[in-house]
């Protein structure tokens, strides 16, 4: 697995990372769940991407990470759901830290992302200076921002941060032209979400979940932009190798299917027709696309 170093943070992160909301999914056992981590580390994949609105999944990479937690960056969200406490303030920023410390059973974590709050929210200063106190007192080393749009711009030009977590797929590629050379000029570490489009192609009829349903509906408007290669194959390799972009991230709860996209990244970048051709295809329908949070 090609390793990378992480913007200019001194961090270094494997160029494809593991998304680990699935692995909060109740109908998933801790056994199954801790061997997933265990075969991402197995497989180089160093980077472990969690939040505290992913069920259990703190929780459950704390367990399996106890013996092992020196092969992980741990990359997870806060600013939200603490009870009593409102929602983007500081002190829901604080307490979620302290929680997903412990959690993790972890005395630091790698990187700490606001979660897609509003632009309104950082412009006021006080979930981002929450952030910023917790990695002056060794608690956080990364302070970041996820999300899209206008508040991803803000984030990245603001400097309060040394890093971000954007979409990046073939069906959303809006961040690439706009956002990511600024957040690269600027040192920025970047993690690419939803890197597989949430594997829109799994649906015969359009899904419920709305941002499914928006991969879904840009899928099918694009066409077959994959070409002779698989789509789980073409968009991983896509977002892993856009310039940029440190390491990519995928969720799944199968082992067998975290190897595929491994050997997929470990196939390097795609032939340069492949990459011409989604990103056309994307130009031609998705001029008014906005990223997907």
């Amino acid at each position: 697995m090609e390793m990378r170093a992480f913007g200019r943070t001194g961090l270094s992160v494997s160029a494809l990372g593991l998304g680990a909301g699935p692995l909060g999914d109740a109908a998933l056992s801790d056994v199954q769940a801790g061997r997933i981590v265990h075969a991402a580390l197995d497989l180089g994949v160093t980077l472990i991407d969690t939040a505290r609105s992913y069920g259990a999944s703190e929780e459950r990479i704390g367990r399996a990470l106890v013996a092992r937690r020196e092969r992980a960056v741990l990359s997870t969200k806060v600013g939200y759901g603490i009870e009593g406490v409102e929602d983007w303030t500081g002190e829901a920023v604080r307490r979620g830290i302290e929680e997903a410390l412990r959690k993790l059973r972890t005395e630091w974590i790698d990187v700490v992302h606001l979660h897609s709050c509003p632009v309104e929210t950082l412009r006021r200063g006080e979930v981002t200076e929450a952030l910023a106190e917790a990695v002056r007192a060794g608690k956080v080393r990364v302070a970041s921002y996820s999300g899209e749009n206008e508040a991803l711009d803000w984030a990245v030009a603001s400097g309060l941060f040394g890093a971000v977590e954007m979409s990046v797929s073939p069906w959303d590629q809006g961040a690439i032209d706009r956002t990511l050379w600024r957040a690269k000029e600027r040192g920025l570490g970047v993690i690419a979400k939803r890197a597989l489009g949430n594997a829109w192609w799994r649906f015969e009829e359009r899904p419920s979940a709305p941002d499914v349903a928006e991969y879904w509906e840009r899928g099918r408007a694009m066409g077959a932009i994959e070409g002779e290669m698989g789509r789980g194959e073409m968009s991983v390799r896509f977002a892993a190798f856009t310039w940029g972009v440190d390491s990519a991230i995928v969720g799944t709860t199968r082992t067998e299917h975290l190897a595929e996209l491994a050997q997929a990244v470990g196939k390097g970048r795609l032939p340069e027709d492949a990459v011409r051709r989604v990103r056309a295809g994307f130009r031609a329908r998705g001029a008014g696309w906005r990223g997907v949070i």
